[in-house]
């Protein structure tokens, strides 16, 4: 993923190279779904469990899905961390799917499309990358974070 910029919830760019030596968990999330309390409190404890260890967890905001995601970047912002703890970084609100898809969304499907073809399914679908990148995996949306530990475990083991 190097060179890959992006923009943070604050409207500042981003160099993804920045995450190069981390394990890191994308996610594309909202606020209005079923499955929003969930995965946002079970993303907090892989967080806090393995944040001193090289896990970064990057949540991309999508209102692709059944609008769930509507609020500005600040609301967005401020639902995650006042009502998750979310201490992760929040990006701008991105699209994955379509020809307004964001770059680094582009990349990740590129490097592991889906069971069903490439497109996002819907909000919390998850890519796991490794210290040096590449995509390992993708996980659907119903896909628990806490279910997904042993495999980042597996990452930030590898020197």
């Amino acid at each position: 993923m190097p060179g890959r910029v992006t923009i943070d919830a604050k409207g500042n760019d981003v160099d993804l190279s920045i995450y190069k030596g981390k394990v890191l968990l994308i996610v594309n999330v909202a606020s209005q779904c079923g499955l929003t309390n969930s995965n946002y409190t079970e993303l907090t404890k892989l967080y806090e469990k393995y944040k001193d260890q090289g896990l970064e967890i990057l949540a991309f905001p999508c209102n692709q899905f059944g609008s769930q995601e509507p609020g500005t970047n600040e609301q967005i912002q401020e639902f995650a961390c006042t009502r998750f703890k979310a201490e992760y970084p929040i990006f701008d609100k991105v699209e994955v799917n379509g020809s307004n898809a964001a770059p680094l969304y582009k990349y990740l499907k590129s490097a592991k499309g889906g069971l069903f073809g490439d497109s996002i399914k819907w909000n919390f679908s998850k890519f796991l990358v490794d210290k040096e990148g590449r995509v390992v995996d993708r996980y659907a949306p119903t896909t628990s974070p806490l279910s997904i530990e042993k495999d980042i475990k597996k990452l930030l083991e590898k020197a």
